[in-house]
């Protein structure tokens, strides 16, 4: 397939595919639904800021991606243009005034369980709010192979910013967007067999290959040691961490804007993003919990290293095991310095297909089962606001953001940390498969994890074994 609808039709991307590939295991493709709501402390001019969504789109490429498939059921990509973009998408507005915030996120969130049509149509749609708390903005939803939380946040910056410049005298208009297709591009040349991707083969054929992971539960051994009497092999290293339901739940957990300031001054003292400190966390309450040294969960990679990476829109999330082994005499600085340089390593060769990854670790270490993994959860860390711009040079009017849950996933645990607009306190966000993982055990996650980062940053020179003791 060359063209659709007079437009060049272009394969999809390895991140694009990741996401095609789980959606089979669920009951629709809501699971690849991204919704989330921006409001602010302030009235607003509904017709610029009509005007202004408009533009974005018109600036944006990403957002007005269309998919088709050919006769074989290959899945294919382009651009529609400007003029075609706004006739086929309408953008709504919702006064919520009479219902209360409980039934206004409700219906949102409703909103978000509902899944796009998925050939020659947009895959994204917007709704102007006007909230019971008297804020006022917009609802986002996105399909996830059009958008991931970087791309969105700029998408959103890019509409405030606009608006700001059309209704405040002084607000400077915003740089351009990058071209999705320019980047494009330069991704689909490195899956084509190109050098660098030769390159970052041979370097996790390398990682997988010095040993086999060892499964961590988060309450400790019991599905390690079920899956070992279920396969009658008490050196078994993988465990069964999903379930059979895909029925999800999101409980957010936050963090007071005092007790993260302490956090992000020992990451500026030291010079390690919040992420090391983070993944140093998880992995020592997994080590606290099943006693083994060696921890491995999945993380994702941003990929949006370069400004035009930044600005070009899309999906480009790629997610590898992150695996450490820390014995418990190492000081904790010590691990964390590790930690940021084997991040560092990961990061130069995280344009490599990870289910590539998963395929080769399969072949090396041959699972008794499908369903068997060693990787008890996936992080992801948000350092993006939306403060950056924009809605400071509106002075201090306060603005909130919400995300809303699919209702879908097929992980047991996806952890995602991000900054909150209010306060910049930090949000941890918990999306759970009901039946893996209970809110209870998230809850004492979610307790030693900080105990441990911040007796941590409190006592960076004490070993691992004494951090441990003394949470």
């Amino acid at each position: 397939m060359k063209t659709r609808k007079g437009h060049n039709v272009y394969p999809i991307t390895v991140a694009q595919k990741f996401h095609l590939y789980y959606a089979k295991y669920c009951p629709n493709m809501a699971v690849l639904n991204i919704g989330t709501s921006l409001t602010i402390g302030t009235e607003l001019d509904w017709n610029v800021l009509r005007d202004s969504i408009n533009y974005a789109y018109a600036r944006n490429e990403a957002m007005r991606i269309r998919f088709t498939r050919d006769k074989d059921g290959e899945c294919y990509q382009y651009i529609a243009d400007v003029d075609e973009d706004f006739k086929e998408r309408t953008v709504d507005f919702r006064d919520f005034t009479d219902l209360t915030m409980e039934e206004a996120e409700n219906e949102m969130q409703g909103w978000t369980q509902v899944p796009f049509e998925f050939e020659d149509s947009p895959m994204t749609k917007i709704v102007m709010i006007k909230m019971p708390d008297g804020f006022n903005g917009v609802y986002f939803l996105g399909h996830h192979m059009v958008v991931d939380a970087q791309s969105l946040i700029a998408f959103l910056k890019d509409i405030i910013e606009i608006y700001c410049n059309a209704m405040y005298e002084g607000v400077p208009f915003p740089k351009d967007m990058c071209s999705y297709i320019e980047q494009l591009k330069k991704d689909l040349a490195y899956e084509a067999g190109s050098k660098a991707q030769l390159r970052d083969r041979e370097f996790f054929e390398k990682l997988i290959r010095q040993s086999e992971p060892i499964y961590n539960g988060i309450d400790g051994t019991a599905k390690l040691d079920a899956a070992r009497e279920l396969m009658h092999d008490n050196k078994l290293r993988s465990a069964f961490n999903a379930s059979d339901d895909v029925t999800s739940a999101l409980d957010i957990f936050h963090l007071e804007a005092e007790p993260t300031k302490r956090l992000m001054d020992f990451c500026e003292k030291y010079h390690i993003s919040l992420a090391c400190l983070l993944l140093m966390g998880i992995r020592t309450f997994f080590q606290k919990e099943n006693g083994f040294d060696d921890v491995s969960v999945n993380n994702a990679i941003a990929r949006r290293a370069t400004l035009k990476e930044k600005k070009s829109g899309g999906t480009r999330i790629h997610s590898f095991p992150f695996r450490t082994c820390f014995s418990k005499d190492v000081r904790f600085i010590d691990a964390v310095y590790t930690i940021r340089d084997k991040q560092n390593e990961l990061f130069r060769h995280a344009n490599y297909n990870p289910t590539e990854y998963f395929a080769l670790r399969s072949k090396t270490y041959p699972q008794p089962k499908a369903g068997l993994t060693y990787e008890p959860m996936s992080l992801t860390y948000q350092p993006m606001t939306l403060k950056e711009k924009g809605l400071n040079d509106l002075g201090d009017i306060k603005y909130k953001t919400k995300w809303y849950p699919n209702g879908m996933t097929t992980q047991a645990m996806y952890l995602t940390v991000m900054h909150r607009p209010e306060d910049n306190g930090l949000d941890f966000s918990f999306e759970h498969q009901v039946k893996a993982v209970s809110r209870k055990q998230l809850e004492y996650m979610y307790y030693y994890l900080c105990k441990i980062m911040f007796k941590g940053a409190e006592n960076p020179e004490l070993t691992i074994g004494e951090i441990i003791k003394l949470v």
